[in-house]
């Protein structure tokens, strides 16, 4: 539960029944950052559309690469909740614990320049927005990236910003049952 009222599961209705009936069909159970959207069903719907595309949907960037955007960007951000339920993720595709501490605290020590470039891009993109410019996409472009994988981590980026802030401002937190027994 977060600072706000919600609706329970087992409260649901309408609407908010038909959508966490189909969260728990697709993911297994319904998250927090999910239920604290209770009270604007549209906004939820919305929200997760726009999860399910850029975390899951075919196209550029891997599964890891993915989640790994969004566990720098949280980390970036200080935004516990989505660290924790990322990383748990990330773990399914990155067994090396240094890699994933780099991830999450230092993608400059990463060794591939792939992921290192992606996730350099996202920290500076989330911490200092305005400092953005065209050669950090051509550098992205020098490190192999297409266009339309340098579209996916902005989006993604851009994303979990939008996300840490609801987290954070809400108070949705996550405890270790929390993070757990989602399907992939």
């Amino acid at each position: 539960m977060g600072w706000i009222d919600e609706v329970p599961d087992d409260e649901a209705q309408g609407a908010l029944r038909q959508i966490y009936d189909a969260v728990k069909a697709q993911r297994g159970r319904v998250a927090r950052i999910l239920s604290v959207h209770s009270l604007d069903p549209p906004a939820l719907q919305h929200h997760l559309d726009l999860y399910m595309h850029l975390m899951f949907s075919p196209g550029p960037l891997s599964r890891r690469e993915r989640e790994a955007v969004a566990v720098t960007v949280s980390a970036g951000n200080g935004c516990a909740y989505c660290v924790a339920h990322h990383m748990e993720a990330l773990k399914r595709y990155e067994k090396n614990e240094d890699v994933l501490t780099a991830v999450r605290d230092a993608p400059e020590q990463l060794a591939t320049p792939r992921l290192r470039a992606m996730l350099l891009y996202a920290r500076q993109l989330t911490l200092a927005p305005s400092t953005m410019d065209e050669a950090r996409v051509a550098a992205l472009r020098a490190d192999g990236l297409t266009d339309q994988d340098i579209l996916r981590i902005n989006l993604i980026t851009a994303y979990f910003n939008f996300v840490n802030r609801i987290a954070l401002g809400l108070g949705v937190e996550a405890d270790a049952q929390e993070v757990v027994g989602y399907h992939v």
